[in-house]
Parts: C-alpha cells; structure tokens; sequence
C-alpha cells in the first residue's frame, strides 16, 4: 500500500508489445531467414534441382568468383543502379514536390501518374518490346523514322530502354514518398522565406531539399537495394541482351539455376547479392548520419 494514500499501489502492466510483435517475427523468419540460411548452405553443394544434393565445399563459390562473367555482372547491375537512381531522384522530388499542392487538378495528375504501380513488370515489359518494335511498333505506325530503331538489338539503346521503363514504372513510387515528406515540412518555413524576398526555386534549394534529407536517404535506399533484384522486367524484355549488355547479377543467377541447372553457383550469386544490399544499405544509412532515425522536421 501507499504510504502516503493508505491506497493499494497499482501493479505496471506488463508490456505487451513483444507479443504484438511476435506474429511479424514468426513470418520474418519462416520467409525470410530461414530461406537465406537455406540459400548459404545451397552454395556449399551441388545440385541440379531435382536430383540429391551432395555437399561440395567451395567447389561452387569458385566457380563464380572466377567466372569472367561475373565482374561484367556486377558492372551492369551497378550501372543500371546508379544511371537509374540519377534519373529517378530528381524526377521523383519534382514531381513529389509538385503533388504536394492542395490544388485539385494535382490530385488527379497523382492518380494518373501512379497508374504503373498497378502494373505487372512482366506486362509493362511486354508492353515495351511491342512498342518499340522496329517493324510493328510505335515508330512504324506513326511514320517517325526516329522511333523506328532496333531498340532492343543494339547494345547502348538495349541499355537505355531498360533505365527508361525502370524510372517509368518506380518514380511514381518514390514521388510518393516525397510528397509525404514535402507535406510534413512546417508552413512557416515557407512564410517565412516569402516574407524575406524568396522566390519558389529559392525556396525549393533552401528549404524543400534541406528537409528533404532524410527522405532522399530512405528513397535511395530503396531505389538503389531494389535495383539488384530486377530480374522480371530484364528478362521478358531482353532476356540479359543483345550479348549481355543488359545481364545484371540476379537474371544471371536465374539462368545458372533454372536454365542451367546449377543451383549450387546460383545461391552463391544470391549470397553475393544479399551481401551487396546490406553494404550500400549500411553505406546510405552511414551517409544519413547519426541522426537518421530522426524525423527530417528536427531542428527545422
């Protein structure tokens, strides 16, 4: 009892979100741990998919490692990485920033522009290889011989078409991102530079990216770990070519394990794709500083 009430002292319930948290985890592990640890231990054997799995040490790890087609792997994976994060992020931040208007117009342009999220990678890509085809194509139906290129058979414009249906399918993502971040950015700092002279652009590169900060990291380290898992739309579009201009990390992985038959060398590229993310997550997360988890209004 209280010695001060003479009133029995309430016991502090136990909390509870261990337990809330507990059904996340369960699923977390079933889907995502254990298949990596499943993964791990593929890349120590050798196994055709259907047959006994026998275990053979580093026998397949060096079979990647000194494959000369793996360090051309890593070079289109992290040029499609890196050409893609540069066309997405300022598209995004424009657009992001422009749906964060309160004008209606604005809410109708949101919803036309997010319509490729709706979409299958599969079915945009199928989409694009009909479009641009040289013979049947967008080109050819209007009568612009510009258009009319072998997009897909030339190496450069393989490459370019790729970044291009990338950006188009993910900006509406990030854009959205970016307009809930662009709304959460207080008013006042925004009257405050009108008050003092400060014309919208100033105010874009004086207070819009500044607060941005954290949500450009978030954005870009989405964009830039889910660019090495493009494997669908690589696949049903160029299917890694012409050669392998467009051949990046995980369809190279796709064709070792399920056209090839190699499931052993196949995990050991998933391993190195998932050690690749967890870097340039760490990195984009270092970069953020030590006060990412922190909300971007913090000092504002």
């Amino acid at each position: 009892m209280s010695a001060l009430t003479g009133l029995p002292r309430r016991r502090e319930p136990r909390s509870v979100l261990p337990w809330l948290a507990a059904p996340a985890l369960v699923v977390f592990v079933g889907f995502a741990v254990v298949p990596l640890v499943g993964v791990f231990a593929l890349s120590f054997t050798t196994w055709d998919g259907i047959g006994a799995i026998r275990l053979t040490g580093l026998t397949s790890w060096r079979a990647v490692l000194t494959d000369p087609g793996l360090p051309h792997a890593l070079w289109v994976t992290f040029l499609v990485m890196a050409v893609s994060w540069v066309v997405q992020t300022p598209l995004s931040i424009l657009l992001g920033t422009f749906l964060a208007g309160r004008q209606r117009y604005r809410a109708v342009l949101g919803v036309v522009y997010f319509v490729p999220l709706m979409l299958s990678s599969a079915a945009i890509a199928i989409a694009y290889e009909a479009l641009l085809d040289p013979n049947f194509g967008l080109g050819a139906g209007l009568g612009i011989q510009a258009l009319s290129q072998d997009w897909l058979g030339r190496p450069g414009l393989a490459f370019g078409v790729v970044v291009f249906v990338v950006s188009w399918q993910f900006i509406p993502f990030h854009s959205l991102i970016y307009q809930g971040g662009v709304q959460q950015i207080p008013k006042s700092l925004y009257e405050a530079a009108q008050l003092d002279g400060a014309g919208r652009i100033r105010q874009f590169f004086s207070i819009t990216l500044p607060q941005l900060k954290y949500t450009i990291i978030t954005s870009s380290t989405l964009m830039v770990v889910g660019s090495l898992t493009f494997f669908d739309l690589i696949f049903v579009l160029t299917e890694g070519g012409p050669g392998d201009a467009t051949r990046v990390l995980a369809l190279d992985m796709y064709k070792r394990g399920f056209q090839a038959s190699l499931m052993g060398p196949a995990s050991a590229i998933a391993v190195i794709l998932v050690l690749v993310g967890l870097a340039l997550a760490l990195l984009l997360r270092r970069l953020g500083g030590r006060d990412a988890d922190a909300s971007q209004l913090e000092g504002a």
